[in-house]
């Protein structure tokens, strides 16, 4: 199988300044092309490093990708070393130069010689257009190198770099349009197919043992793989082969049996995050929903809102983080919160009530608990979360305890409301 390497350049990256979102994006691009990602390095603006990368990641891999350090200062050194390992020379392209010229004359902003300098390329290389911003990507070829761990004879018999911008949005444009086109043309690529499913209430241990024949009884080309995150596992079958059609038809027969085999816990058979399952779910009903929260701060209408067409099923929310906010918001009594506290059954089911009356949607979600790290108390210790919801004919209650940070307890908090949610939906 053909295999990639990437490597990202920036001292930005290695110090936490900047998280790395391109290697994630483009591990997926290349998987659905049918190659395979073997590693990703990050390095530092230092020509040692990155000269060393180089050498290091064409042993394990057929195409290396790199972005980042394209840019017109002092610390961007990725183009001339590039020229100097692959023992070319600069040269203006003047496509790139064009294209500087083109993007600085709709700014109306002046050009200086810096800014046309990065339409200097190295000879050797084939440029690839940046149709969103200053710096050209460069796609540069290198006799094969057979190494003991490399993975696998390209059908070309050569290696291929690729040097991209760091800046996301130009990397993604450069990947779409051209690099991967050009990939796929220049290897023999394999189809890779997933099926992903999600199962929440049910641990990964006991997945793993209630679908343990299944695995077994996979062929090679078929693999199983568990994904845990905030209180739910999907399940992912990836298929990989030659035959497009014949990998599909056998993959969807494995995937089929796995889904009855995990029913019970099954929340869908897609590959889609919990917030868009319930969405379609309101939609398909013709029904909308509202959100009271206190502890979670707008993470659950932030969760909805991210669904694009989350107006179809989302009115909107309350956030009445303090006593004041929840007593003028959503009327909730003076009394019973100085009695039982904000932290309540009674509290949250206030909360239901009034955002359901006064956002007048047909479902609601109400939360309120103690994030932390402080705020605990010897009955109601750091955690400790209420939920209430349900429609105008019936609100449920349920009493939830989290172990974890602040933030994870607000993630979690979140995913389990909406999944109780999801639930009543469905009973209803």
């Amino acid at each position: 199988m053909i295999q990639a390497s990437i490597i990202t350049i920036g001292d930005e990256l290695l110090i936490g300044q900047v998280i790395d979102t391109n290697s994630p994006w483009m591990s997926q691009e290349l998987n659905k092309a049918g190659i395979r990602v073997a590693r990703r390095v990050a390095v530092g603006d230092v020509w040692d490093e990155i000269w060393a990368a180089l050498d290091e990641e064409q042993k394990y891999a057929d195409i290396i990708l790199i972005t980042g350090g394209l840019g017109p200062t002092a610390d961007d050194i990725t183009k001339p070393l590039l020229c100097k390992y692959f023992g070319g020379n600069m040269i203006v392209d003047e496509g790139a130069r064009q294209n500087v010229i083109n993007i600085f004359t709709k700014l109306n902003r002046p050009i200086i010689e810096r800014n046309l300098s990065q339409a200097e390329v190295p000879d050797n290389c084939k440029v690839i257009p940046n149709k969103r911003g200053t710096a050209p990507g460069m796609w540069f070829t290198k006799p094969l190198q057979t190494s003991p761990v490399a993975s696998e004879v390209s059908v070309n018999a050569k290696k291929v770099f690729v040097s991209m911008p760091g800046v996301p949005q130009e990397m993604k444009g450069m990947m779409e349009d051209d690099v991967v086109p050009m990939l796929q043309a220049a290897f023999q690529c394999p189809v890779i197919i997933h099926k992903t499913l999600l199962t929440a209430g049910v641990g990964e241990s006991f997945l793993a043992d209630l679908i343990k024949d299944f695995e077994e009884a996979l062929p090679k080309h078929i693999k199983l793989a568990y994904l845990p995150n905030y209180g739910m596992v999907r399940l992912r079958l990836s298929a990989t082969g030659y035959d497009g059609p014949a990998i599909e038809k056998e993959i969807v027969q494995y995937f089929e049996t796995l889904q009855s085999l995990v029913k019970d816990y099954l929340v869908t058979n897609e590959d889609e995050p919990l917030e868009k399952v319930v969405g379609k779910l309101l939609v398909a009903k013709n029904k909308t929903l509202c959100t009271a929260e206190s502890c979670t701060g707008g993470y659950i209408a932030h969760l909805l809102t991210s669904i694009p067409g989350s107006s179809e099923f989302y009115d909107g929310s309350v956030i009445s983080y303090s006593y004041k906010a929840k007593e003028d918001l959503l009327q909730v009594d003076h009394t019973i919160l100085e009695s039982k506290g904000a932290v309540s059954e009674e509290i949250v089911t206030q909360m239901a009530k009034a955002a359901l009356k006064n956002i007048g949607s047909n479902y609601v979600i109400a939360v309120s608990g103690i994030m932390g790290p402080g705020g605990g108390m010897p009955d109601k210790p750091v955690g400790t979360v209420w939920v209430a919801l349900g429609n105008e004919q019936k609100i449920v209650t349920q009493k939830l305890f989290f172990r974890f940070d602040r933030i994870r307890n607000i993630q979690l908090t979140a995913s389990t409301a909406l999944n109780l949610l999801r639930k009543f939906i469905l009973e209803g």
